[in-house]
């Protein structure tokens, strides 16, 4: 039988190594935090045409992160799916907490670039455009995509060749008029919100648009057909 001095400084040892274990046993796993986060973007983004390829960022491996029995995904503030972007993942149960992972989500396609040098005032002809293949969401968002939304149009300014074709370099019709009663949509997985609200500025398809809601709040989004106004949330 070991003395009483050595015994307890046997238990002691063991009680010490014992402490030292539980927090790496009680430490959040980083895989669950990840897929979550993986799961809001594949389902953001499954309407979307192209070859998309989505890239999470790693949780700390060394959080002191109690383990979470319900992991919630969400979008911060200003943030949507599409080139680099963030991902919150919340903890509902049976603690509270939130992390935050960096995201990237590249939508390989076709888009329109210039055969040649365009000059203000010239009208957009087949001969004046050819498709290339590319991340979609590393260029402007009203980067062009079909030559029919080009084809007939007045440029508005000179555009080099070789330069991706956006909406804002031709005259376009306007997708929405100032002063115009327009739909303001929001979605996200398994939800969508419409409402009504008023153009300040009128914006081709595609382009920046700021909107009076009945409350007087203004808001931001992007021109679509048809008086819509898409906005992210």
């Amino acid at each position: 039988m070991l003395p009483f001095t050595a015994h307890a400084r046997l238990m002691t040892g063991v009680l010490a190594g014992a402490l030292c274990v539980l927090p790496a046993l009680a430490q959040q796993a980083t895989e669950p935090v990840r897929a979550a986060a993986q799961a809001l973007l594949e389902a953001e983004t499954s309407g979307l045409a192209g070859d998309l390829r989505i890239t999470v960022g790693e949780m700390d491996a060394n959080n002191r992160l109690p383990p979470c029995a319900e992991l919630q995904a969400f979008f911060p503030a200003g943030a949507r799916a599409w080139g680099q972007t963030n991902v919150g993942v919340r903890c509902e149960s049976p603690v509270t907490w939130t992390v935050y992972l960096p995201a990237r989500v590249e939508v390989h396609t076709d888009y329109l670039v210039l055969a040649r040098p365009l000059r203000p005032g010239q009208i957009v002809g087949l001969a004046d455009l050819r498709r290339v293949n590319g991340d979609l969401a590393a260029l402007p968002a009203n980067t062009l995509t079909d030559p029919a939304q080009a084809i007939g149009h007045h440029a508005r300014i000179a555009v080099a060749a070789g330069a991706p074709l956006r909406a804002d370099h031709l005259r376009l019709p306007p997708a929405v008029r100032q002063g115009q009663t327009v739909q303001v949509v929001s979605s996200g997985p398994g939800f969508r919100v419409s409402s009504e609200g008023r153009a300040i500025n009128g914006a081709a398809e595609g382009e920046p648009v700021r909107v009076r809601m009945p409350g007087g709040q203004v808001i931001s989004g992007i021109a679509r057909a048809g008086g819509v106004v898409e906005v992210g949330f």
